[in-house]
């Protein structure tokens, strides 16, 4: 039986390191290699770790300036959802997404399911008091 609570915590804590150093391995190591990464509800799935590898490298390229939260987990059963807010530069241009991913883990607590729903704004602003 999997652990999701302590899995989607390190969730969570590996995102907010890995994500600003752009450290794509340590991110990549907590997907299972069936893994479903959705970014966007419209736009196909990224599959696999190879999938989540590509996925990262598409963005970290164009991403710099990154800061990034991640709230306390929410769990229930295999499934969690995370709360975040981050903002970087893109282009020339501050972006601030305050969103939610919703995963599911194995009994590893590898994350074999995972997608993204947020918001966006096209400048750089610090999350509202009582984040």
């Amino acid at each position: 039986m999997v652990n999701a609570e302590a899995s989607s915590r390190r969730w969570a804590e590996v995102w907010e390191r890995a994500w600003p150093e752009r450290d794509a391995e340590s991110i990549i190591a907590l997907y299972a290699h069936d893994a479903i990464y959705r970014a966007l509800a419209f736009r196909e799935a990224d599959e696999g770790v190879s999938g989540v590898r590509s996925y990262l490298a598409r963005n970290f390229t164009v991403e710099s300036e990154v800061e990034c939260r991640f709230d306390e987990p929410i769990v229930n059963g295999d499934r969690a959802a995370v709360q975040w807010w981050a903002s970087w530069v893109e282009a020339g241009n501050d972006v601030t997404l305050a969103g939610v991913t919703v995963l599911r883990f194995n009994p590893q607590g590898l994350v074999i399911d995972h997608r993204d729903y947020w918001n966006q704004l096209d400048a750089r602003r610090p999350p509202y008091a009582g984040w």
